[in-house]
């Protein structure tokens, strides 16, 4: 249950993220479950290879019945990660010691090719560094695991070039944009109470928590374009890493049912925060989520919703909104702001030799507050998953349609200085799985941007990724 536990409330989904990413086409990683009924012995996933003898396996000292262990070793086309095992000492951390570290590294290059405010391209880069700690495992209490989340950017993007409202290139504006940054954005400890109840708490990397299968992520591995990333109606009052805490109800196969978030305003990824530690009110996060089987195939429908009692101006940069770098326009600050929203995924077609390579689509809706929220609603919707040719196994895809509706509010502030409208664009992307560890995916975009003065903009994009 550790990979899943991680997977629902761990490094990628401790509020919104409703099961690992069904886009992920490499084989799974082998997990162990661990029974909440007293006995605490751990019987093996479905995905999980036979164990090694018991004269063979180092971890039975720790773990005697353990039925599944993590390896990280094999030759270069088939290993999960491009260093291996480390000589074995990597498998023994992750299966005896509860402790794995991953570190992937991202290159970019995407430019304007007609358009937009500057026909050019760029190079840009980022590093993120996870360490995942299972408690029980390191000799600490049952049902403990922490997350830390570093992250490195270098090097320039296309977002300025775009001339767009909304960032056209997610994984490039965080820690911080247009500089070369590293920084600790998440420390999150998660205790579970129960099999079904879990409470956690921390430093909290908000984009961590967004990955709806087939459409969400970092911008590294699926869509590039910051409007499939996360429901856009929450670009106003939801940080990227501050501190906060929440609690989550899952089922008994580890999906969250329920989950509550609550947020120091401030976003506060390239310092501790404790100098604002709430001094702007909070952000409350909520969300159910209803697992669906359509046809004999997963999906999911979903609500949710935020309040902050924090006070904002129209104009205000946040997390994921710069209306315009340089405007400085006097804007009387609201207080308190609201969306809801809506999103859904569903699985259409399964690989009949691998189940777990599936393909589907998935679409989200919301609407927030007149003022001070940016965007009066906002929705996407497209398809994507695993790659349609069975020899493909580690290739993804995708394509997708968002459209950002600015509120009047905002379009009418200063119609003849800072004019504005209505946002929307196309996405396509293929990850080509060199190998499980190495990923090259070409993008497009074609975007009408919310600036008025700016001309339709077409992007194209290349992504390199290596998991070390």
């Amino acid at each position: 249950m550790f990979a899943k536990r991680l997977a629902a409330l761990g490094c990628s989904a401790a509020l919104l993220s409703i099961v690992p990413s069904a886009i992920q086409a490499q084989e799974p990683v082998p997990t162990v479950t661990i029974h909440w009924n007293g006995d605490d012995k751990a019987a093996a996933s479905s995905t999980a290879p036979a164990a090694a003898p018991a004269e063979s396996n180092p971890c039975n000292v720790c773990n005697p019945a353990a039925a599944a262990m993590l390896d990280f070793g094999g030759c270069w086309q088939t290993r999960l990660k491009m260093t291996g095992d480390w000589g074995g000492f990597r498998n023994d951390l992750a299966n005896c010691r509860g402790i794995t570290f991953d570190t992937s590294w991202t290159q970019f290059y995407q430019g304007v090719d007609s358009g937009g405010r500057d026909q050019n391209y760029f190079y840009g880069g980022r590093l993120d560094y996870f360490l995942n700690v299972d408690g029980e495992k390191a000799g600490l209490m049952k049902g403990s695991f922490l997350t830390l989340h570093g992250e490195t950017i270098y090097g320039l993007s296309a977002n300025l070039a775009a001339g767009t409202v909304f960032p056209v290139s997610l994984g490039q504006i965080f820690p911080a944009v247009n500089e070369t940054e590293t920084a600790l954005t998440g420390i999150k400890y998660t205790q579970f109470l129960s099999q079904n109840f879990a409470v956690f708490g921390g430093k909290i990397n908000t984009l961590d928590e967004f990955k709806q299968p087939y459409a969400g992520g970092r911008g590294v591995d699926a869509f590039m374009n910051i409007s499939f990333g996360l429901p856009m109606v929450l670009a106003r009052t939801v940080p990227y890493s501050s501190w906060g805490g929440g609690v989550a109800v899952l089922d008994n196969n580890q999906e969250a049912l329920f989950s509550f978030m609550a947020l120091d305003t401030n976003s506060t990824p390239t310092n501790t925060g404790f100098d604002t530690f709430f001094n702007n009110g909070v952000t409350m996060i909520a969300m159910a989520s209803l697992p669906v089987n359509f046809n004999g195939l997963a999906g999911h429908q979903t609500i949710g919703g935020s309040f902050s009692t924090g006070s904002y101006r129209t104009l205000d940069r946040t997390a994921y909104f710069d209306p315009e770098e340089g405007v400085f326009i006097p804007n009387p600050q609201v207080q308190n702001s609201w969306s809801i929203f809506y999103m859904f995924d569903q699985a259409l077609m399964a690989d009949s030799c691998n189940p777990k390579r599936t393909w589907g689509i998935f679409g989200t809706i919301g609407i927030a507050d007149e003022d001070p929220s940016p965007i009066r609603w906002a929705g996407s919707i497209g398809f994507g998953g695993a790659s349609l040719a069975s020899s493909r196994q580690n290739d993804t895809w995708g394509v997708g349609y968002f459209y950002n509706g600015l509120t009047d509010n905002l379009k009418n502030f200063a119609p003849n200085l800072f004019p504005l409208k209505d946002e929307q664009g196309v996405e396509v992307f293929y990850n080509v799985g060199v190998t499980p560890w190495w990923h090259i995916t070409p993008d497009f975009q074609v975007i009408l941007p919310g600036r008025e003065r700016i001309d339709t903009a077409l992007l194209f994009g290349l992504r390199m990724k290596l998991d070390f």
